[in-house]
């Protein structure tokens, strides 16, 4: 016997949704990234597949919901600060993987589980679901395909989803999940 529970459309069936929708959908998911990476229980829980189906938009209150956490690395924190394995205490930044398939991540488990400051959710959120660089069931673009006008050409959102997908600079995910956070913040302020 098995027991479901319908808890709203995947996330997939808003690619197409309105700008101001997808912009509160992709804060949601940046905050989730967050909450998972950085909490008060001090366990990483590092989303190991990351694609549209396995979220999914609550009908009535519009929340972004987890609905396949299969695949979920939970590392404690405090336990790597007790038993301090080589490297410990360096930032450790995932490696941007540019591969044919739809929603692919590269990871080392074993690193995830031995470093305190860890941007894996931060990336796989940023590339398979937000970033030019997601593809899904044949397109391409992201949540945030096609902004309008006036936010593509600040380029600002581009250059953070690049940046958080794909860093240019060394620790660069880190600041750019950060301030697109913010930005999204603001956007979806903006828009209600």
């Amino acid at each position: 016997m098995v027991a479901v529970n319908y808890v709203g459309e995947e996330l997939w069936s808003y690619f197409n949704a309105p700008w101001e929708k997808r912009v509160d959908l992709a804060w949601q998911l940046m905050e989730i990234a967050e909450q998972l990476t950085n909490n008060d229980f001090e366990f990483a829980l590092y989303l190991l597949d990351v694609s549209f189906d396995n979220f999914a938009v609550g009908p009535r209150d519009g929340k972004v919901i987890i609905v396949d956490a299969e695949n979920v690395l939970v590392a404690d924190k405090r336990l790597i600060r007790q038993n301090k394995p080589e490297n410990w205490d360096v930032w450790y930044e995932s490696k941007f993987d540019d591969c044919d398939k739809e929603a692919c991540l590269s990871f080392s488990k074993e690193i995830l589980c031995a470093r305190v400051t860890v941007d894996h959710n931060y990336y796989a959120v940023c590339q398979n679901l937000l970033s030019r660089h997601a593809t899904w069931r044949g397109t391409s673009g992201g949540l945030l395909h096609d902004p309008p006008a006036e936010i593509a050409k600040d380029g600002r959102l581009e250059a953070l989803l690049d940046e958080c997908a794909n860093p240019k600079k060394r620790y660069g995910r880190f600041q750019a999940a950060k301030e697109l956070r913010e930005y999204l913040a603001q956007l979806s302020n903006n828009v209600r």
